[in-house]
């Protein structure tokens, strides 16, 4: 993943409420599998442990972020898990397939998840965080990010 979307990423997050951040958590996790295929045909071992690692710390994530509770929990943590296995799979046997099986289960409930955020009208999760301001500057027609001065105590209360 690069620096660029990395940065796009730790944005959104800031800002999300509690659907958006699953949404989010599900396009980090098609993003890493979609590296993990092409660091897997371009044969760099080590790069592809490291991205099929990141997969799989967005699937513990979702598996960590279920209320157990409430019904579709159960449901969703069987398919949870059983990425997981796929995804120790591919690791095992260096085969691009199973990665293509877990984008197969997790881009419809990414889907999902899209359409019932926007009706989610709840505040950011994180209070007190960073605003950022975007616009054109004149003359250059390059996009500029100004950095809002919220103090030093930014994301956390003291």
């Amino acid at each position: 993943m690069t620096r660029e979307v990395k940065q796009q990423f730790t944005l959104r997050i800031t800002q999300a409420n509690s659907t958006e951040m699953i949404v989010i958590l599900y396009e980090m996790l098609l993003c890493y599998l979609q590296e993990s295929e092409e660091l897997l045909e371009s044969a760099d071992r080590a790069a592809f442990h490291e991205a099929a690692r990141k997969a799989r710390g967005c699937l513990n994530e979702l598996i960590n972020s279920l209320r157990m509770e409430y019904e579709p929990a159960p449901a969703l943590l069987q398919l949870y898990l059983f990425c997981v296995r796929r995804l120790a799979a591919c690791e095992a046997k260096s085969e691009a397939q199973p990665l293509r099986e877990i984008e197969q289960v997790i881009r419809p409930l990414h889907d999902a998840y899209e359409k019932v955020s926007v009706r989610n009208v709840s505040g950011p999760v994180m209070a007190n965080s960073q605003t950022v301001y975007a616009g054109l500057t004149y003359g250059r027609n390059t996009l500029t990010e100004n950095m809002a001065d919220q103090g030093t105590n930014r994301g956390m209360y003291v």
